[in-house]
């Protein structure tokens, strides 16, 4: 059936989805979700998720309508919970407070939810439509509709090239291709993300810490670092094995190491796949451990290897108005192509200048 949905009704689910920007940095391994509650043009109650573990964002939104709940319409950006997990269900509270209507953009997938809610809404009697805004709110929640929907995170490779597309110089020297604003610009994305992930390879060239530096007012939860060491060659006294936010070592089931190194570090053994890790096991372990989405910054063969195996969504390209000769690293090591028809395609989402440079968001097509 399709829904007819009023000025109002869009007005609201806007503002519901700028609620779900407040928790951006902040809900995983949950989604993001806002929640306006109105009668007519008039809001009575707003909130937005927080922290997983934290009342959802129908809650927040009921505590400030109290009793003018009664009647109204609530505006969720996702599906109302329908299960007990660490907080109650959502739709019990939607059902007990007394509105009339609920008007959801997307449906969860979540096994546990996935039309339960809705379905729960509508027993109860109360008129529940859906598809409002729908894209713009699984935009938003595209790492946790990755997770649940294909078993893997969404993969945002991020990268800093000059214009002749160059990562570093021949020496490996890369600091720094960008200014300040792009370099500013990432630590958002860092923070945004589940888990931060490299090589073994940028570990030992550029010895990086792989967190997020302070975003002034703006809380977030510090991502969890991901290195790929298949023959643990991370050196002793390496920024990752420092202990500072929780660190996951991956390596190939022989690997080993005779000293205590990485007594601070999780080490887990991942099938190897050709002359790697199997790119596709990573993925899924970190999915299940609830990451959403996987930010990674790491040199042309890792890189490469993703991109060629059809695991990157998302490239954060970063381009830098100079040029760093012949001699230097390249942005990633592909395969050789012989045919102009097997070229990689990509599409560009978004572009902003940040100082002097550029920021492109590409999306394989």
């Amino acid at each position: 059936m399709i829904v007819s949905f009023t000025a109002t009704d869009h007005l609201h689910m806007a503002h519901a989805l700028r609620l779900v920007e407040r928790g951006l940095y902040t809900t995983q391994p949950n989604p993001r979700v806002g929640c306006v509650i109105a009668h007519g043009d008039a809001v009575v109650g707003e909130g937005w998720h927080r922290f997983a573990g934290e009342p959802h964002a129908e809650v927040f939104a009921l505590r400030a309508a109290g009793e003018r709940a009664r009647g109204a319409t609530a505006y969720v950006t996702l599906e109302p919970c329908a299960h007990h997990g660490r907080t109650p269900p959502c739709a019990d509270a939607l059902i007990a407070a007394g509105v009339a209507r609920v008007v959801i953009a997307a449906e969860d997938p979540f096994p546990q939810v996935d039309g339960r809610g809705i379905g729960t809404l509508r027993a109860a009697g109360i008129t529940v439509e859906t598809g409002l805004l729908r894209e713009a709110v699984r935009e938003l929640n595209i790492g946790f509709f990755s997770r649940i929907e294909r078993g893997r995170p969404w993969v945002r490779v991020k990268l800093a090239m000059s214009l002749d597309g160059r990562t570093a110089l021949a020496n490996g020297e890369s600091k720094w291709i960008t200014g300040e604003a792009a370099r500013n610009d990432v630590q958002r994305w860092r923070a945004r993300s589940s888990a931060i992930l490299s090589g073994s390879g940028t570990v030992l060239a550029d010895d990086p810490r792989l967190t997020v530096r302070e975003l002034g007012d703006v809380d977030f939860q510090p991502p969890w670092r991901v290195v790929l060491d298949r023959q643990l060659r991370t050196p002793a006294g390496s920024h990752v094995l420092d202990g500072s936010v929780p660190t996951l070592l991956l390596h190939e089931p022989i690997a080993s190491c005779a000293d205590d190194r990485f007594g601070r570090v999780e080490r887990i053994a991942i099938a190897t796949a050709q002359e790697g890790l199997d790119l596709r096991a990573v993925l899924a372990l970190l999915a299940g451990r609830g990451c959403n989405e996987l930010h990674v910054e790491a040199g042309p063969t890792l890189c490469g290897a993703l991109f060629a195996a059809g695991l990157v969504d998302e490239l954060l390209l970063y381009v830098a108005p100079l040029l760093l000769g012949d001699s230097a690293h390249p942005l990633m090591h592909l395969p050789t192509l012989t045919d102009m028809a097997a070229r990689w395609r990509l599409q560009t989402i978004e572009q902003r200048q940040l100082g002097g440079d550029w920021r492109l968001r590409l999306r394989p097509t």
